[in-house]
């Protein structure tokens, strides 16, 4: 994957924020008042959004923690609700196929007809093929030595073990074959059902975040460092709260040329204090509900990052 210019920028320089955006007038310490309302909103040097207007910076750490990692500038005129509703997609949901649920060559799978399947054992087989119209190919199942007794035409119950997740989910067997070796082909997976997540992916990132504490507003901008399909690590001024405690945030995720605006709450998982930097803390967020579009943006964002993997966890964070 090649990286913008702006993300090398980044990465050439860890916690320093990049130049501005050409022919933008960057803002000093001095522009950004403590105690006082903005008057406008605050954008990053890529105009993401940083504070809202009307937001509040109480002191001095906070100010600087935002000019170390941030390029702030004097943002447009828009309401908040005005600048969400430009980036926030407005797509029908769809059902999800075979590419959504990350299954991968050689994947454990658990078979059996789904007559009568209440109660019946799972029979294993392999995933070892796909075909371009989302039909897959699997190992022939065996139970005591024989290939289980199926039929073309039936329907059959699969449980797939992929990377992140345990789902079950409903196929039409389509033709079965003996040679080169026992293998069948099976319709497109239809009734898709989580079971159950099985591990989460990291990767790293860096893009603000805005946090709220309290019932209104967004009080400040912590920097996010990691991100996953259930959570976020940030970097923040000050320890934001307490282990178990609920956090407002709102931040951006762009994956091609599609921005998607996510706010939400989250529960504070860990809080720790950052070494060299008084009162600087990394935390690790939960993020609590979101909608479908937000949880395809967020394992998106994930996907398209893969190269940059931080750790693989059974963590949400």
């Amino acid at each position: 994957m090649t990286d913008t210019p702006l993300e090398a920028a980044h990465d050439a320089a860890p916690g320093k924020a990049p130049d501005a955006t050409p022919g933008a007038a960057l803002l000093t310490p001095a522009d950004i008042p403590l105690g006082q309302p903005l008057e406008w909103p605050l954008v990053d040097h890529d105009g993401t959004l940083l504070l809202e207007r009307g937001a509040t910076l109480v002191g001095e750490i906070e100010r600087d923690f935002l000019f170390r990692h941030f390029a702030p500038q004097c943002g447009g005129r828009e309401t908040p609700d005005e600048a969400l509703a430009h980036t926030r997609p407005q797509e029908p949901e769809t059902t999800p196929g075979v590419r959504d649920l990350h299954l991968t060559i050689g994947a454990s799978m658990g078979l059996r007809p789904q007559q009568g399947a209440s109660g019946a054992p799972m029979h294993p087989c392999k995933l070892i093929g796909f075909a371009p119209n989302e039909s897959i190919f699997v190992t022939l199942p065996y139970a005591k030595g024989r290939p289980i007794e199926i039929t073309p035409g039936e329907n059959v119950e699969i449980v797939a073990i992929a990377s992140q997740a345990v789902y079950r989910f409903v196929c039409t067997i389509h033709a079965i074959y003996q040679a080169p070796f026992g293998y069948l082909v099976v319709s497109k997976p239809a009734n898709i059902r989580l079971l159950r997540e099985r591990k989460s992916i990291r990767v790293n990132a860096r893009f603000p975040v805005r946090f709220g504490i309290g019932d209104e507003g967004y009080q400040g901008v912590a920097l996010a460092r990691g991100i996953s399909a259930l959570g976020l690590s940030l970097t923040a001024p000050w320890a934001l709260g307490q282990i178990g405690e609920r956090l407002r945030i709102a931040f951006s995720l762009r994956s091609g040329d599609i921005d998607t605006a996510i706010e939400t709450s989250a529960v504070i998982r860990n809080v720790q204090q950052e070494d060299g930097a008084p009162g600087q803390a990394t935390l690790g967020l939960e993020l609590d509900s979101l909608t479908s579009a937000e949880q395809m943006a967020m394992k998106v964002y994930v996907f398209d990052r893969q190269d940059d993997v931080i750790y693989w966890s059974i963590s949400p964070r």
